[in-house]
């Protein structure tokens, strides 16, 4: 009979650790005191059982269903660890104890019930085979949605960015919290907090933007969300790991520490502070020439002395031995899980390398410390605590009870996600074609849909999403889910006409067989929609996503030359770009109809782009990123100083972008106006009250993203020439009027100085507002007054926010929401 084989034992004698009426802190100590060093190091590592299947000379058999290209998981790049990981039998990882089970649900495509007997039987085999029963905690992913079989696809987290809706974005973190709980996880490895620098990164998909403080803001929303139904919630990637040198994926990060802390790093602080966030995973990056997995100043001075975090840091999977694969600051693993855990990181993902057995062998050298063992032990055995893992009655299948009913892709999720894409749809010009349904205008009854992204759904989706991620190596499956397509939902939308679609081309790839045939359809029509983007994969098997970093920002493929090719036909072309990073849209604008950007919207993305295109759907969504005019030349960002800027004449390369950061149209039209100050002097410690007027001047109900810049007019350093410092959705009635009004401290103008300090320095402050970086018709300037004042980890974080009318801001929201969220997470622990 092996661990697999037997049932929990219920004789063990219950120990001081078991105890709830204990303090957890004293039921850590008491069991910290019985673990012997070996122990105590077993829970340090973790084990992806799922990770088997992908041994490193498997080459992933194609899905005749899923397009000319499926998108598989290229190994290459980690033969070696997964040669080394992926040989460990799971009795013998256990052996000692364990920290995390990886992905139990996200590896294979299982049903929620099979899942959630797959974690029992795990969870069995690690409190049988160690001594003092202790169970691991059970993490996934869950970048859109909980990544297993069947679950809801939600639109990817740069879709969410375009929301400009943290209340949103946390009701969906929320209802993916309690998806993951019922079925056994304690911990999502999700959101990622990377900052956009430049847009050729592959994974500007996962990320909300470009924009710090909108970052910031949804960040601890979804934190907050997340941890209140009990799950630990990861921020990723701490940190630079989105500002890699030519956008490449693992790429060396050239950034200096200034730029660090002012661009990189106060996302990952607002988290913590307002969203409570209980983990952090390290990049993989390295920072002039620090990798961040071995970087005490990063992990321990920052995160811990300074911001005072209490959780566990959790290495990016293999970011351990990649210290001395990669990184070649290591001689090898175990050399690597020295330097790892002496930086900070507690727990190694998703299998044990560096922080295996060879540590004990260390401390008794006298080369590592037992203490920072034991310092890591804690944090996580507190989290185990909190969970309730440690508590006598529990039981594998507690953790799982009523999984069988679970309902992953539940109606109530459907509508969420449904809201979610419809808000994150992005009008960017409606030109002479939108809305197709319009008042006045005559319906068309002929209507070509054309391109890659027109009838594939897998395209709404990121590479994170399961259909995406997994289900290429299991053909046959098809998405797992029901995910209409921009076909599919015109079909209902346009009840009358009649639909003729071509696909015209690939996502990829250079074959134009298929143009003759989409230029005669659109020839034939009233109106033509194109529907062209991305196809997220990993390693290179995909247009967007980990490890699919683009050499410049053209449509890729034979897209762009498609949309040219039918813009020439006569027909008007409404052209929607479903995509996980924006494209330079220059030429594609020039000659469209109308232009609608949708950043991955998920399975209920078709709906939400058709009901737009119609005009069932006003577009509220606004631009996290800017879009490009031409494919090179312009910064990766409008967060630029002043020599960044367009330079008049000094350069031949403009940078000033198409659309700019926070740009978005409507069916309506708004005016914004009378701004006034509260105070047009204040000291370095006050705060200062902007307040402006917003009318819908049009004749439909709609929404305004009203957005605060601020400008420091001359600084020690050179600083943005606009930042966004807050912002407020404001829903209004055709000719409705309100007022809306910020709160700001003083500390929303600190920036790190020459001294490498965050100062509020004295001097005059620029207010700029409106509704994009660009358009900004609302201006005034406030005087700092007195000394300049150093500032720290206590300085207000958030810009608040008041409406009149009783209306209540989606910040607010948030901000209320997270500050319940540890104590949500804990009921939910113990429920």
């Amino acid at each position: 009979m092996t661990a697999l084989d037997r049932t929990p034992t219920t004789d063990r004698a219950l120990g001081p650790w078991q105890d709830p009426a204990l303090a957890v802190a004293d039921r850590v100590d008491a069991l910290l005191a019985e673990l012997t060093l070996e122990e105590k190091i077993g829970q340090l590592g973790s084990r992806w059982i799922g990770n088997d299947m992908l041994e490193p000379d498997q080459d992933p058999a194609p899905d005749p269903g899923a397009g000319p290209e499926p998108e598989t998981l290229n190994v290459a790049p980690m033969q070696d660890v997964f040669a080394a990981s992926g040989t460990v039998p799971l009795e013998e990882a256990v052996r000692d104890g364990l920290g995390h089970l990886t992905r139990v649900h996200g590896s294979a495509p299982l049903t929620a019930a099979q899942g959630a007997a797959e974690v029992v039987r795990l969870q069995r085999a690690v409190v049988e085979a160690s001594r003092l029963g202790i169970p691991a905690i059970v993490h996934e992913e869950c970048l859109t949605g909980f990544t297993a079989y069947g679950a809801t696809v939600y639109p990817a987290a740069i879709a969410w960015a375009a929301t400009f809706d943290p209340g949103l974005v946390r009701r969906m973190a929320a209802a993916i919290g309690r998806d993951m709980r019922a079925v056994g996880v304690h911990q999502g490895l999700s959101p990622v907090l990377d900052v956009v620098r430049d847009y050729r990164w592959g994974r500007v998909e996962e990320t909300m933007g470009e924009d710090p403080y909108l970052v910031a803001t949804l960040g601890a929303a979804y934190v907050g969300g997340l941890e209140s139904a009990g799950i630990i919630a990861t921020l990723k990637h701490f940190a630079g790991y989105s500002a890699s040198r030519a956008a490449r994926n693992h790429g060396p990060v050239p950034m200096g520490r200034r730029e660090l802390m002012d661009m990189i790093l106060p996302p990952f602080e607002a988290a913590i502070a307002l969203g409570g966030a209980r983990s952090v995973m390290n990049s993989y990056s390295d920072v002039d020439g620090v990798p961040a997995g071995a970087d005490p100043w990063l992990l321990t001075e920052v995160l811990r002395e300074e911001w005072g975090f209490t959780g566990t840091v959790v290495s990016d999977y293999w970011a351990v031995p990649f210290l001395a694969t990669m990184h070649h600051v290591a001689a090898d693993p175990a050399e690597a899980g020295v330097q790892a855990l002496s930086a900070g990181i507690d727990v190694e993902l998703p299998d044990t390398l560096g922080f295996g057995r060879h540590l004990a062998e260390a401390v008794r050298r006298g080369e590592l410390p037992e203490a920072l063992i034991d310092r890591a032990v804690r944090r996580l055995l507190t989290q185990k605590a909190e969970l309730g893992l440690l508590d006598p009655g529990w039981t594998p299948e507690d953790s799982v009870a009523g999984a069988e009913s679970v309902d992953l892709d539940s109606p109530g999720n459907r509508a969420l996600a449904r809201e979610l894409a419809e808000r994150s749809i992005i009008l960017l010009d409606a030109g002479s074609a939108l809305p197709l349904l319009g008042e006045g205008r005559t319906a068309p009854r002929r209507v070509a849909v054309v391109g890659p992204a027109a009838h594939d759904p897998r395209t709404f989706m990121g590479c994170y999403a399961f259909p995406n991620h997994v289900l290429p190596r299991h053909p046959g499956l098809g998405l797992g889910l029901d995910a209409p397509t921009v076909l599919d939902a015109l079909a209902r939308e346009l009840p009358d006409a009649e639909l003729r679609y071509e696909r015209g081309c690939d996502v990829r790839g250079d074959d134009r067989s298929g143009f003759a045939a989409a230029l005669a359809a659109a020839r034939e029509a009233d109106v033509c929609v194109a529907v062209v983007g991305d196809l997220a994969g990993l390693f290179g098997h995909g247009t967007s996503g980990e490890g699919c970093d683009a050499e410049d920002l053209r449509l890729p493929g034979a897209q762009a030359d498609l949309l040219a090719e039918l813009a020439a036909t006569g027909t008007p072309v409404v052209v929607v770009v479903v995509s996980g990073r924006p494209y330079a849209l220059g030429e594609v604008h020039a000659s469209a109809a109308a232009l609608v950007q949708a950043f991955m919207p998920g399975e209920e993305g078709g709906a939400a782009i058709a009901g737009v295109l119609s005009g069932r759907v006003q577009p509220v969504g606004r631009l996290p990123v800017q879009i490009p005019r031409t494919p090179g030349g312009q910064p990766g960002t409008y967060l630029q100083p002043p020599l960044g800027a367009d330079s008049h004449g000094i350069s031949n390369l403009d940078p000033t972008p198409l659309f700019p950061f926070g740009h978005g149209a409507s069916y309506t039209s708004f005016e914004l106006s009378d701004l006034r100050i509260s105070d047009t002097e204040v000291p370095t410690d006050g705060e200062f009250t902007v307040s402006l007027a917003v009318r819908n001047t049009g004749g439909r109900a709609g929404e305004e993203v009203v957005q605060l810049y601020l400008r420091d007019v001359v600084a020690q350093v050179t600083r943005p020439v606009r930042q966004l410092t807050g912002y407020a959705r404001v829903r209004l009635e055709p000719g409705e009027s309100t007022r809306v009004s910020f709160g700001v401290h003083a500390d929303r103008t600190a920036f790190t100085g020459r001294d490498l300090r965050r100062v509020v320095e004295p001097g005059d402050i620029e207010v700029l507002a409106g509704t994009s970086a660009a358009d900004l018709p609302c201006r005034g300037t406030v005087r700092l007054t007195g000394p300049a004042r150093h500032v720290g980890h206590d300085r207000r974080l958030v810009t608040t926010v008041e409406i009149e009318n009783g209306r209540t801001d989606a910040i607010e929201t948030m901000i209320e929401g997270a500050n319940g969220s540890r104590q949500g997470g804990a009921d939910a622990a113990q429920s």
